[in-house]
């Protein structure tokens, strides 16, 4: 199995992820496969066992009561922040996480999983992080105000940042196999808009690569640089599975029958380039389009490919 190109890490790190959730989990292993002390903040205790399974020194806080976080092993660390906002009219999570943290043990550089949402509708263009962010959704609004609480911070207190804006995540245990079985429908090929992704693997390796590359106090833009449509997805998965492709729907009709949500992503058609990314932090993607990464991830899965 090929394996990614990895920057040598001249030093131990301590690695502290906020966030332990599909992304921040594969982050840790690959720190912990490295042989980096991690620590995990998390909300629920049921997940606690799990954590420590894997190598990690699980810390609970619920970000949405007050909590004191001053003693938290940040000092001159690698901080992840993975941790969704809230469904406010601002992200409350991530500046309570960050007023709480002490001014004489602050992390060295902190990474900010945020989304390519924030670019809204292009119309199918192409997006580089020199693309003003228009955000049209709550939930994009919400990861650009986050964006923006931590540059202010950062700035204020010199601690470096990164701000990786992701596509969407897919990999093992995260693929529409059930919409698959149940026939849940899609657009048809020619109105689907354009949509981007990330198999998980490539996402945790760059985050990796984060902690170290590219240069502090920017933005970069993830995913395989090889953007397709979700009705793309749903075929390729559908095909690799040996199974019969879900009905296409126009665009009335399926305002008719799909949820506002699912509607919302298909509203919004942009094409993202990844060329900073891969240039600056030195990736070299292990699945650079669709097929690579939903194959690997069916036969991580255990399931049968065509």
């Amino acid at each position: 199995m090929r394996s990614h190109k990895v920057i040598p890490l001249d030093q131990q790190h301590t690695i502290f992820i906020a966030g332990c959730g599909y992304t921040g989990i594969r982050t840790a292993r690959v720190w912990c496969d490295a042989g980096h002390p991690v620590y995990g903040l998390l909300r629920s205790p049921g997940k606690q066992t799990d954590l420590e399974h894997i190598g990690i020194t699980p810390i609970l806080a619920d970000l949405d009561s007050s909590v004191e976080l001053t003693s938290l092993p940040i000092k001159d660390a690698i901080l992840y922040y993975f941790i969704p906002p809230p469904k406010t009219d601002r992200d409350t999570r991530i500046r309570r996480f960050l007023d709480s943290l002490r001014r004489d043990s602050l992390p060295q550089r902190i990474i900010y999983i945020s989304t390519t949402g924030v670019y809204g509708d292009t119309g199918g263009g192409w997006v580089n992080e020199d693309t003003p962010p228009h955000p049209q959704t709550a939930r994009a609004k919400l990861r650009l105000d986050a964006e923006k609480y931590l540059r202010q911070w950062a700035e204020e207190y010199a601690v470096e940042y990164l701000i990786l804006r992701v596509a969407g995540i897919y990999g093992p245990g995260r693929l529409p196999v059930e919409n698959i079985k149940q026939k849940a429908p899609i657009l048809l090929p020619e109105e689907a808009p354009f949509s981007n992704r990330i198999h998980a693997d490539d996402l945790a390796h760059i985050c990796l690569q984060a902690a170290t590359a590219g240069k502090p106090n920017t933005v970069y833009n993830v995913s395989d640089g090889n953007p397709g449509t979700v009705t793309d997805y749903y075929y390729t998965l559908a095909d690799l599975l040996r199974m019969e492709r879900p009905p296409a729907l126009s665009m009335a009709e399926a305002e008719q029958v799909m949820s506002p949500i699912r509607l919302s992503f298909l509203r919004e058609s942009r094409r993202i380039d990844n060329s900073k990314l891969l240039r600056e932090l030195e990736i070299e993607l292990l699945h650079p389009n669709l097929e690579s990464g939903v194959r690997a991830s069916l036969e991580e899965m255990g399931l049968p490919t065509n």
